[in-house]
């Protein structure tokens, strides 16, 4: 079985590919032992969103049952793109924002927001 990187095509897969209710019900276009959807709903909202940008540009990356274990440079690419444009839309905002409400009314520096952006892992 593949990694975390399967993982997280497999449920762009699914979530683009089969109805809303079947998302986390084990049947034959969802086998639950292959990866299957194990998250809140909200990840899985956000595996569609990511599902739909895919079927755009790079739709063999989310083809059901023909995209099992794809690895092309271009699905890469699509994937670890993916990951920078979710963490430069959701985490460092958010950083930020915690960074100018904490420090309000104190000397808020660089040395505090490159601490909480790069070291927070």
């Amino acid at each position: 079985m593949h990694g975390d990187y399967e993982a997280q095509r497999h449920w762009m897969e699914i979530t683009t590919a089969l109805p809303l209710h079947l998302w986390y019900v084990n049947g034959t276009d969802n086998d639950l032992m292959y990866w299957g959807l194990d998250y809140p709903p909200l990840t899985a909202y956000f595996s569609w969103i990511w599902g739909k940008v895919a079927q755009a540009f790079v739709p063999s990356l989310v083809e059901l049952h023909k995209s099992r274990g794809i690895e092309t440079a271009e699905t890469k690419l699509f994937m670890r793109s993916s990951v920078i444009i979710s963490e430069l839309i959701t985490y460092i905002p958010a950083a930020l924002f915690f960074t100018f409400l904490y420090y309000n009314g104190r000397r808020t520096t660089l040395l505090h927001i490159f601490l909480l952006l790069f070291f927070a892992y």
